[in-house]
């Protein structure tokens, strides 16, 4: 508990023994008021709302300039962090954003090659980003890029839950590619997919580390994980062996030739399912 959660805590059980020893109703309710004043104030601190980092300027919106990217009206152009879009982001994106005041927060503002500024973006005193809404929507996916625990639970949580009342993309079958059907995921090639099922086996190859979900390693579905991102898999308690014989969905670009791939460099990318989950419908 903070220093201030404490000074709330001490002054409001004052203030429930001075109403105890009240007798006017008057000033019963006024220090019942009081008290809820407090409380409230005491769980915002508590219970700060996720992805609240640091501020990064603020701005008003000209234009979308993409499914990820809006410019503001001094010309900076942000890029919007932690998810990667859909068919409908765009349109989302302008109905919610242009001609809106916002404020950016990040842990770093550095301009990526193209000069843009990765955020999370706020329309005006909301505490919810509009990454969160676009996902609560079924209009995003989550990238797994932010690697802030609170954040990125959050915001997959959005997701989550367009996902089961099946809203915007989660409404189309073919949303979540079954690792069953290589073919299917092989199509999407060079795009961002959610693929769901049971790894088979897990073997290393060198430096690489290979989930693979078909008995045919060439021709079916793999997820391969180099050596440098072990360590935040083992740190998570999730030994790369163990994932043998479990449900997963894994996120990320689709590679290959010949067999799928998706490359996993970060653990937001694979969540285990439990066994009640349906594997995703074939498209």
């Amino acid at each position: 508990m903070t220093e201030c959660e404490e000074a709330l805590s001490r002054h409001t059980a004052l203030e429930l023994k001075s109403v105890r020893n009240a007798t006017s109703p008057g000033l019963v309710a006024q220090r019942l008021h009081l008290i809820v004043v407090f409380v409230l104030a005491a769980g915002r601190t508590a219970f700060a709302a996720p992805c609240q980092f640091e501020a990064q300027g603020e701005g008003r919106v000209a234009a979308v300039v993409d499914a990820r990217s809006i410019r503001l009206d001094d010309g900076r152009e942000v890029r919007l962090a932690g998810i990667e879009p859909t068919a409908s982001t765009r349109q989302a994106l302008t109905s919610l954003l242009v001609g809106r005041d916002v404020a950016l927060r990040s842990a770093d503002d550095t301009p990526d090659r193209y000069g843009r500024q990765g955020a999370l973006v706020f329309v005006a005193e909301s505490d919810t980003s509009v990454q969160a809404m676009l996902l609560a929507q079924g209009d995003a996916l989550v990238s797994a890029e932010i690697a802030d625990k609170a954040c990125a639970a959050a915001l997959m949580s959005s997701e989550a839950e367009a996902r089961r009342q099946k809203k915007g993309n989660w409404a189309d079958p073919s949303a979540i590619k079954n690792a069953e059907s290589p073919d299917d995921i092989l199509a999407g090639i060079g795009r961002f997919m959610v693929v769901e099922g049971k790894v088979l086996s897990v073997r290393q190859a060198g430096a690489t580390t290979y989930l693979n979900f078909g008995r045919n390693w060439t021709h079916g579905f793999a997820v391969t994980i180099s050596k440098r991102a072990l360590p935040a898999f083992e740190g998570a308690g999730i030994p790369l062996k163990s994932l043998e014989n479990r449900r997963v969905r894994v996120r990320g670009w689709v590679e290959g030739t010949v067999g799928p791939r998706i490359d996993v460099r970060l653990l937001g990318q694979v969540e285990l399912l439990g066994a009640s989950e349906p594997i995703g419908v074939r498209p």
